[in-house]
């Protein structure tokens, strides 16, 4: 018998929606086959669940997707708030320097308040530069992979998000 959890089993612990069970369920035969045929944003849920990736993997697509809208920061603190974040993650910056990062990222916040765009730069930046860092690193992904996909272009950024899920992480489907 296999060791990965089945479909229903994964639904049943993460409480999943009954429109994504039901076609899971109808289209698939175990989570690895629902991985590969997910639409987007299932894959982006099912990726920030508990236990599917690894902080490492969580934190490098946190700072994968808040590069999708890198072009809109005008402030080189936010692109260094993701250049840290994304060696925190591989451990090559410590977390005082993540911290550094982060309050320099925030002070852009206030720079460019009430500007949508920065706003939008700032989010992705201060979610990559800080919460990807933390154990809540599955929160960040969430947050930062909405906030893109959001700010970016729509579908296509979600079509982009899952390809990347899908060519640069491994997910965890087993049984605890």
């Amino acid at each position: 018998m296999s060791n990965e959890m089945t479909i229903d089993e994964f639904c049943d612990n993460y409480d999943a929606c009954n429109e994504g069970r039901q076609w899971a369920m109808e289209n698939c035969t175990s989570m690895s086959e629902a991985w590969a045929k997910l639409k987007p944003e299932w894959l982006i849920w099912v990726a920030t669940q508990k236990g599917v990736l690894t902080d490492k993997e969580l934190r490098l697509f946190a700072v994968w997707s808040a590069r999708q809208v890198q072009h809109l920061m005008k402030d080189h603190r936010s692109i260094t708030a993701l250049d840290v974040a994304e060696r925190h993650a591989s451990g090559q910056a410590t977390d005082e320097e993540l911290y550094a990062a982060w309050a320099a990222a925030g002070d852009v916040a206030g720079d460019v308040a009430g500007d949508v765009a920065g706003d939008a730069a700032w989010a992705a930046a201060w979610a990559a530069a800080w919460d990807a860092a933390r154990a809540a690193a599955r929160a960040a992904a969430g947050a930062a992979a909405w906030d893109a996909a959001r700010a970016a272009a729509g579908a296509a950024a979600w079509d982009a998000q899952a390809a990347w899920l899908r060519a640069n992480t491994n997910p965890n489907f087993k049984r605890q």
